[in-house]
């Protein structure tokens, strides 16, 4: 149909026959700008960018603090006295110094050069199509709220000190997972498939790993499908349901801020 005259046209035309009005190509054929390599890398869009970058810087700093402990640790693996100290989920630390603040900064932390690039490659994929799927307020909310959820099924199943962003990564799968349970259709029913295989391949494998946190990957995925399936996609009306998840995002990070400068305290408090 003609955007001018609103005459029927076919997909051909370029000009309208009828008032001789340009006719843009159709939506569907309109190369995206976001793609790289015509989409065969993901566009990954703002949150995840950020979230990626933080968990990089930490990594760097908490790298060189690392190596100039007594623990002997290196760019490729960190020592525990520096993971705990900024923050890993700690079971004694949690339970008897009552640092809950750990189930939300352990996310944001990883061990060694290999954990952090699969998880960072994990993540630019998940997160770039989770992202814009859900809107970033949903996405925010999701993703702070599966790293609790994934790290608290961990603290009460599993006594190891336990870090790394695939708690919630597992959270996003799941909330994709969801998204396609919610919406009946055939778009949905792919998106399912996709992330189910996602689900599976990661636990398989992450249990045939030795030293992975299966618990924090059961917490987040579960999390991830409770949270995505309450959330919906966005609406395009500023309805209430709207305003309830942008307070939703602004309270993930002030609990994210608050993790963070508990973080900053105990440092400075034990460099004393």
């Amino acid at each position: 149909m003609c955007p001018q005259c609103r005459a029927f046209i076919s997909t051909d035309d370029r000009v309208c026959p009828y008032c001789e009005s340009e006719v843009g190509p159709r939506r569907i054929n309109r190369p995206s700008p976001g793609d790289v390599f015509g989409g065969f890398i993901p566009h990954a869009h703002f949150v995840t960018v950020m979230i990626l970058l933080v968990n990089t810087a930490l990594y760097i700093v908490m790298t060189l603090v690392s190596m100039q402990s007594r623990e002997g640790g290196s760019i490729m693996s960190l020592d525990i006295r520096t993971l705990v100290e900024f923050g890993a989920k700690a079971p004694q630390e949690i339970f008897l110094g009552g640092q809950w603040w750990r189930l939300v900064m352990a996310g944001f932390l990883h061990g060694g050069m290999w954990h952090i690039l699969f998880n960072s490659v994990a993540l630019f994929d998940i997160g770039a199509a989770a992202e814009e799927a859900y809107g970033a307020s949903r996405f925010v909310t999701i993703y702070i709220a599966t790293t609790i959820t994934g790290f608290l099924v961990s603290l009460f199943f599993s006594p190891a000190i336990s870090i790394g962003s695939s708690a919630p990564i597992f959270g996003l799968i799941g909330a994709m997972i969801a998204l396609g349970t919610r919406y009946r259709t055939a778009m949905g029913s792919m998106i399912r498939s996709l992330y189910m295989k996602w689900a599976i391949f990661g636990l398989v494998f992450a249990f045939l790993m030795p030293g992975v946190d299966n618990y924090a990957h059961i917490g987040g995925i579960a999390g991830g499908f409770v949270i995505g399936y309450a959330a919906g996609v966005p609406g395009l009306l500023d309805t209430a349901i709207e305003k309830f998840w942008r307070a939703a995002c602004w309270v993930s990070l002030g609990v994210t801020a608050y993790a963070f400068i508990m973080m900053i305290v105990g440092i400075f408090a034990q460099s004393r």
